[in-house]
């Protein structure tokens, strides 16, 4: 089983993620992180923690020599911030003191600071916020950079960009660029439509001068994987369920499509299907005519691309804030103002790859196996010789 777990506050001393179940043999640098990581950071109408922070991780196990070594891997990301915090987040206890500075007594709608304090008893909302809040993706970004790289190793590859934004939306090309994230990250808002991303960022500029927040739509794919990951056998096995979980988990992700979506609910039958072809070059031995289901059928990849959109609601801190009630009083009051972004559309689109990979890969090491990078490989190419085989007969 693959699996990762976080740990660590907005303005703690560090986030850290550990990684466990990639193979040993897996080729891996800190740079293949740091990458991503960058990724995650872009993006127009990102905030002031992004030009505090300058992400980069440290490996501190399961990596030797550039290479996985089967063990967990442990990964450090500091925080810059933390110097500044470090009164405020400090874990000793206060003993005679009344509170800590930039207490929050004032819950933002939208966000976890009321239910968590009533849930968790407590009387500072940032005991929640903290933890909720969206810096805690990095250490997944962390974990599905990783993830990316070992797919690699198999021709899977993984793109995003932005459709949509505060109210505008993207064409999408007629022909998508051969490397979807080349062509993504060179926009300010990694979208594909140059036109749109003026009236993106016009809308950004007066949201922000507003004093509020905009969300948007990004589209999600994975190329090259192969038929047969997930299943139809029961319920927790479907792949549709699995990334629908794990994209939903990202901080302020309200809704995730699978290729048509809601709009296949609209049409007729007949207009909602892939009709299928032979086709003897795939090793499948059939493709797709179109690719409506987004690459999933039955809860199992058909070989054709996965592709999802996630929908991001705008972030909850408000500079113009909302209505709420101060807690220590229950009399009316207008919410907190936390230092916040006015859009992370662009970003949410990074860490949607990061989930992806991560379900992906968990899906091809329960079908494949492996200790090895290279015992993997081999139980994979077996695979593909059998379904030549079978298309052959």
């Amino acid at each position: 089983m693959l699996r990762f777990t976080t740990a660590g506050e907005s303005h703690g001393q560090a986030l850290m993620c550990i990684l466990e179940g990639i193979p040993a043999g897996v080729p891996l640098v800190a740079s293949d992180v740091d990458r991503e990581l960058a990724r995650r950071q872009q993006g127009y109408g990102r905030g002031r923690r992004m030009k505090i922070e300058s992400d980069a991780v440290e490996l501190i196990s399961g990596v030797r020599a550039g290479e996985t070594i089967g063990s967990p891997i442990g990964m450090l990301t500091r925080n810059a911030d933390w110097k500044n915090w470090q009164e405020i987040m400090d874990p000793a206890p206060r003993h005679g003191d009344p509170g800590r500075k930039r207490s929050v007594t004032r819950p933002r709608p939208g966000h976890a600071d009321l239910s968590g304090m009533l849930k968790y008893d407590r009387s500072d909302a940032r005991d929640i916020l903290e933890r909720a809040s969206a810096r805690e993706t990095t250490a997944r970004t962390a974990a599905g950079a990783i993830c990316k790289k070992f797919l690699t190793e198999f021709g899977i590859t993984f793109g995003s960009h932005v459709i949509h934004l505060g109210g505008v939306d993207a064409n999408r090309p007629k022909e998508m660029p051969r490397d979807i994230n080349a062509a993504a990250d060179a926009s300010q808002l990694r979208t594909l439509d140059p036109v749109a991303e003026a009236e993106m960022i016009r809308r950004i500029d007066d949201a922000k001068a507003a004093g509020n927040t905009l969300g948007g739509i990004c589209e999600v794919v994975c190329e090259g994987a192969p038929v047969g990951l997930g299943s139809h056998v029961s319920w927790e096995r479907k792949l549709d369920g699995r990334l629908a979980r794990a994209l939903m988990s990202i901080h302020a992700v309200k809704g995730v499509e699978f290729g048509l979506g809601f709009e296949a609910a609209r049409l007729k039958g007949s207009e909602a299907h892939d009709e299928i072809d032979a086709d003897a070059r795939r090793a499948s031995g059939v493709r797709r005519r179109s690719n409506r289901a987004g690459g999933l059928e039955g809860g199992i990849t058909n070989g054709e691309p996965i592709v999802a959109k996630v929908a991001m609601k705008p972030i909850s801190t408000l500079m113009s804030p909302l209505a709420t009630v101060e807690m220590t009083t229950r009399e009316g009051a207008t919410a907190v103002a936390e230092r916040s972004d006015v859009t992370a559309v662009p970003a949410m689109g990074v860490i949607s790859e990061a989930m992806m990979a991560f379900v992906i890969a968990d899906a091809f090491l329960e079908k494949f196996g492996g200790d090895s990078l290279a015992e993997s490989k081999r139980n994979y190419d077996g695979y593909v010789e059998y379904l030549g085989k079978r298309r052959d007969r």
